[in-house]
């Protein structure tokens, strides 16, 4: 006989509940709909990858576009399968802001992310 468990041991973290985040352009890109909690402030950005050359790109447009917005935070570039798997995402690059994932699955250009931060 066979027997199935779902519940979670004792004392194991649920992962955070990141559905409902998302909708789809008319362009395709998935986007974030809700706004921050905290307003309208940038007070971290992450870019999610496998450290493949996409990954590295984005990273970099990243970096790219903090810079020219004139913003004050720093990127941080995510490696960690673990800790990428938290966010949900199935497709890398992902660059999520203030802990929501605005894009994944695609590289975006400076500008496109630049839109994302204001």
């Amino acid at each position: 006989m066979v027997s199935f468990r779902f519940s979670r041991n004792k004392g194991e973290k649920k992962a955070p509940d990141r559905s409902g985040d998302f909708v789809k352009s008319e362009k395709g890109e998935i986007t974030n709909d809700r706004r921050s909690e905290a307003g309208d402030v940038i007070r971290r950005v992450q870019v999610l990858g496998a450290g493949c050359k996409s990954c590295r790109q984005m990273f970099e447009n990243a970096r790219l576009a903090v810079k020219e917005s004139g913003l004050s935070v720093e990127v941080e570039y995510i490696t960690d399968m673990k800790q990428i798997m938290t966010y949900g995402v199935m497709s890398l690059p992902a660059l999520v802001i203030n802990e929501k994932v605005v894009s994944m699955g695609k590289i975006l250009n400076v500008p496109s992310i630049k839109r994302l931060l204001s």
